[in-house]
């Protein structure tokens, strides 16, 4: 051990470090995904503000959130009751379709269902495309508990 080496190192060789590492890794991902959510919402376009605005606060009956990860991939909005996604798609859709296709299979094979609207949608029939997120929720069921073992 070096005279300026704050910390001795582990006896075994490993200690913590591994813990450690993880940990960092974790705290490091998530500020990344933090960061990458703040810029995806202060950069939203119009019509994902319009459409915001009608899911916020509960107005639904259900809590939404926006620009959550799922995965390597950020959902418009999310509803984590009930895990449905709502996407508004723009026209810089048109040009990633393969992507699309690839984050929309790997969102409903972890059990989320996606509602689509383009960006004409919601701004030119905002009430309809409320009415039918509305329908949607309606339909839905809250995901049930998982069972404790008790009754």
């Amino acid at each position: 051990m070096r005279e300026d080496d704050p910390v001795p190192p582990p006896a075994s060789g490993r200690g913590d470090w591994g813990r450690a590492i993880g940990r960092w890794a974790r705290a490091t991902l998530q500020t990344t995904q933090h960061s990458a959510r703040q810029e995806l919402r202060n950069a939203a376009p119009p019509p994902e503000r319009l459409l915001w605005q009608q899911l916020r606060a509960r107005k639904l009956r259900y809590k939404f959130n926006r620009q959550l990860p799922i995965g390597p991939y950020f959902a418009d909005f999310l509803c984590r009751e009930l895990n449905l996604i709502i996407e508004i798609d723009g026209a810089s859709h048109d040009r990633s379709v393969d992507y699309d296709a690839r984050r929309e299979d790997y969102s409903r094979s972890r059990g989320y269902p996606i509602l689509r609207f383009s960006n004409a949608d919601v701004m030119e029939n905002l009430e309809g495309v409320v009415s039918h997120v509305q329908a949607t929720l309606a339909q839905a069921h809250p995901q049930s508990l998982p069972s404790t073992g008790g009754e």
